[in-house]
């Protein structure tokens, strides 16, 4: 109950990153209205896929509708849209997981609050691109 009280008064903070994209989150409770940019997430991230990406999380912790108890901010910079993304499913596990030990938990156990560190390669000097080479000429 103290943890209801605590989200009320503060918003949970939380960032979330992948590839070169950051999502800042900013939850709070309220009637559910969830901002990615100052557009709704739905129509910031309009395939089925993507829906069933982002809402993941809230149904692996118990939430059966995400708008339903939490109104959230999100702010997401950089990166292409599947970059954008994954950082913006990171940034709504980490702000679950601040919510209750259990959370933290489950949400480990499902790989949401990992860093996905893949990153583009960068190119290195005498290549073509990071590791395409330029063809080979005996004479």
């Amino acid at each position: 109950m103290a943890k209801d009280k605590e989200l009320k008064k503060a918003p949970i903070m939380a960032v979330g990153r992948r590839k070169t994209a950051t999502a800042r989150i900013f939850m709070y409770e309220g009637k559910g209205e969830i901002l990615v940019n100052e557009v709704d997430i739905d129509k910031y991230f309009s395939s089925d896929v993507e829906k069933l990406a982002w809402s993941q999380p809230f149904h692996l912790v118990g939430v059966s509708h995400p708008a339903s108890k939490f109104n959230a901010t999100i702010k997401v910079r950089g990166s292409g849209r599947v970059g954008q993304l994954g950082a913006v499913v990171h940034a709504l596990s980490r702000a679950l997981a601040t919510l209750s030990e259990e959370n933290q938990v489950i949400l480990r156990r499902s790989g949401h609050l990992t860093r996905d560190p893949r990153m583009v390669e960068r190119k290195k000097y005498f290549l073509k691109k990071a590791r395409k080479r330029p063809q080979y000429s005996k004479r």
